[in-house]
């Protein structure tokens, strides 16, 4: 990020009622801050209480938006603005000081702002509030969600089960969602360091009251606990009631178990956010017991970090996402089905067992610190470099901005590239996307040979035939080269004094290039496939390491088969051991199955499958997709099998995701990978597998493997050298193997 990022703020949330949304909208924008952005908020609500507010003045390049008091729309004070006025007072301000970035929370809201199209590609969408089940994944809504990540630069989910979830449903998002957790304020006063609880045990709670957040049973638990013998109160902060329509009666009785004569009840009514903590900080127990129909929620208790940082223990319902964060022995989970006797349970061990109260302390002020407000600005200024990069000084000279025009008939290799081009200021990019192989629209091609300072041409193919007899004088001409067109008759048609630049995904590929066209040697040039290792970098599944994973497994020099030897020899030593497979079947690839001799190779596995005791039940097959980061966290090793490949990207990416390696020696493969993670046959990875069975080895391989492919593969660096490429015309720097 070499400029000063510009952003607008909005969430479909109301600051004067503090609960975990309006909280959002407060810590994003102080982690704007932080990162370096100039940042405004605008607000939905008219101002009626500076609590979250307040703490923004002063704040570098922070200005707050008050639309009612600023007269910006029409209509009552009192009212809140709908997503309709919304979308449209964010689009006058935009016009009046564009943004690069507009920040938005809420389904409604950012539908609204997507359909009026004003800020398509600039809209980072923090989505929560989405179906988090199947059942509840309708079509429509499903729908919504694929306009929702189209016309977004960028997906903010909350946590990494919330990510795949999206990942899964929407194909759009992947490469789109990036983490962006809650933020929890760092106190800014000493907390108390008390070896001993109060008498009475002082429990608190802090936010909204809502039937589903157990807020009501709440104020029961000092006369349960006084029955078990513990002299308890509790404390309560927030002033936002729900008026819950399947709960006709709760806003009502939440009132008055506050503010009447609910026997050990305090309520302190609405807070700043400082004062909230202040009285939560001289407590003895969180709470951040739910419902159990929240059990399944993709999302994280911001709860218990608040609490953490503040050095409280929570009592709060077991479930995976918090045995996650907090270890599965953590000991004030609520058992049972998490009702008021299992939570009243979970406050006695607190209040009767020290070690316990300070085990539980330890995990969530741990878990607190992962969490802070530093921490989001570290990640938010990752976001923005990434989507803001600087322009390289040869492009920043130029007096108008370098025109890249790009052609082929299929892209998916170049997506990551492309956006980093689009984002590069100084660079004008256009398409000319082939609808098959051979098929285009001439006007159009030749309207972006006539226009382009430099064409890239994926694929060596007919595109790249066309485009070198079409050059226009002056410009340049870069065409990729992977590795079946070698062995077709088309480089042979490419007019080669009309290149510039053919690149070749590994120097064995170059060389066999060279061989077989008769090439100029200074016109083949090696820049390797790129890896997100941001997005594929994602905590492991439990069980991962048992599982080897081959992503793509037609046509058959893909050698499944040998897949199958190595899983056999592992599951006969340990049944823990599973495969699994991503990939489309076979038989929806046409000119595969149209051969005998395919359909022989894998009638052959099916049946082994079948028929073996050692494979039953050990092989699973997922559904082809865009989601190949959350899938590789069930992944321990990736496996490459292959007879052949140009570079074979399914190791690198299980390597960014944190799997380990495993490949036989098909030709190449030793000058890009490492060759400790090379075996000579089935055998020999089987037993090089088996030999990082346990949790120490493996973690170490996994580390190594990360680090080797950020350090050669990343899609910064590889960004980088096709920027050079593209803008100096000079031959990348020489890509050694990952070592």
């Amino acid at each position: 990020m070499s400029r000063v990022v510009r952003a607008l703020v909005y969430g479909d949330v109301d600051l004067n009622l503090i609960d975990g949304s309006a909280v959002w909208a407060q810590s994003t924008v102080q982690a704007l801050s932080l990162a370096g952005c100039t940042t405004r908020l605008v607000l939905k609500a008219p101002v009626r209480t500076g609590r979250l507010i307040d703490p923004l003045a002063g704040l570098p390049g922070v200005t707050v938006v008050r639309p009612h008091e600023e007269r910006l729309v029409d209509g009552q004070r009192g009212q809140t603005l709908s997503p309709v006025q919304a979308s449209q007072l964010l689009a006058r301000l935009d016009r009046e000081e564009p943004c690069d970035l507009l920040v938005l929370r809420g389904r409604r809201l950012v539908s609204r702002v997507v359909a009026d199209g004003h800020f398509h590609g600039r809209i980072w969408a923090y989505l929560t509030d989405i179906p988090q089940s199947a059942a509840a994944m309708t079509e429509e809504a499903r729908a919504e969600l694929v306009r929702i990540a189209a016309a977004s630069r960028q997906l903010l989910c909350q946590t990494e089960e919330l990510r795949g979830h999206l990942e899964a449903w929407v194909p759009q998002a992947c490469g789109r969602s990036v983490l962006c957790p809650p933020a929890v304020p760092e106190p800014g006063f000493p907390t108390p360091e008390r070896t001993r609880p109060h008498d009475p045990l002082r429990l608190v709670y802090t936010g909204k009251f809502a039937p589903l957040w157990n807020t009501l049973p709440m104020t029961r638990l000092p006369a349960l606990l006084a029955e078990r013998g513990v002299h308890a109160e509790l404390h309560t902060v927030g002033d936002k009631i729900h008026d819950d329509s399947a709960h006709p009666g709760f806003r009502e009785a939440m009132y008055r178990a506050l503010h009447g004569d609910t026997p050990g009840v305090r309520h302190h009514g609405g807070q700043s956010r400082e004062e909230a903590m202040r009285i939560a900080a001289d407590c003895d127990v969180g709470l951040g017991w739910r419902d159990s129909l929240l059990d399944a929620s993709l999302e994280l208790s911001t709860k218990v970090l608040e609490f953490g940082a503040l050095g409280l223990p929570v009592v709060l319902n077991r479930t995976p996402a918090h045995e996650t964060l907090l270890g599965s022995d953590y000991p004030l989970f609520v058992r049972g089905r998490a009702e008021l006797a299992d939570a009243a349970e979970a406050v006695a061990r607190a209040a009767r067992e020290p070690e316990a109260r300070r085990l539980a302390a330890d995990r969530c002020r741990e878990a607190a610190g992962r969490y802070t407000l530093r921490a989001a600005a570290t990640r938010w200024r990752a976001h923005l470099d990434h989507a803001f990069p600087a322009a390289p000084p040869a492009v920043t000279a130029r007096t108008r901005p370098l025109r890249v025009g790009v052609a082929g008939h299929d892209l998916k290799f170049l997506t990551r590239l492309l956006d980093h081009f689009r984002a590069l200021p100084g660079l004008d990019v256009r398409v000319d996307a082939w609808p098959a192989l051979a098929r285009h629209d001439p006007a159009a091609s030749r309207a972006l040979a006539d226009w382009a300072d430099v064409v890239v041409v994926e694929w060596c193919g007919p595109a790249a035939v066309w485009y070198s007899r079409h050059k226009r004088r002056g410009s340049r001409l870069v065409i990729r080269l992977h590795r079946f067109e070698l062995d077709a008759e088309w480089p042979r048609q490419v007019e080669i004094d009309a290149v510039d630049r053919v690149v070749c995904v590994s120097p064995y590929y170059a060389r066999r290039t060279l061989e077989h066209t008769g090439w100029p040697e200074s016109k083949v040039v090696v820049v390797p496939n790129w890896v997100d290792t941001d997005q594929l970098d994602r905590p492991k599944a439990p069980g991962a390491r048992f599982r080897l994973g081959m992503i793509g497994i037609a046509p058959s020099r893909k050698r499944l088969d040998l897949g199958l030897d190595v899983l056999q020899r592992l599951r006969a030593r340990d049944p823990r051991w599973h495969l699994s497979v991503k990939s489309k079947p076979p038989w929806e690839y046409w000119w595969i199955w149209n051969k005998p001799e395919e359909r022989r190779h894998y009638d052959a596995i099916l049946r082994r499958m079948q028929t073996s005791p050692l494979l039953e039940g050990a092989v699973v097959f997922d559904d082809f997709g865009a989601d190949v980061p959350a899938w590789l966290r069930r992944i321990g090793h990736v496996l490459s099998t292959s007879d052949d490949e140009s570079f074979h990207l399914a190791p690198a990416e299980g390597m960014a995701s944190g799997a380990v390696p495993a490949l036989l020696p098909w030709p190449g493969a030793d000058e890009i990978y490492d060759r400790r993670w090379i075996h000579d046959d089935p055998e020999a990875m089987a037993e090089a597998i088996h030999g990082l069975g346990e949790p120490e080895p493996w973690r170490a391989a996994s580390e190594l493997a990360r680090d080797q492919v950020r350090e050669s593969y990343s899609l910064d660096r590889v960004a980088a050298a096709w920027t050079d490429l593209l803008v100096s015309g000079a031959q990348p720097a020489a890509r050694s193997a990952v070592r």
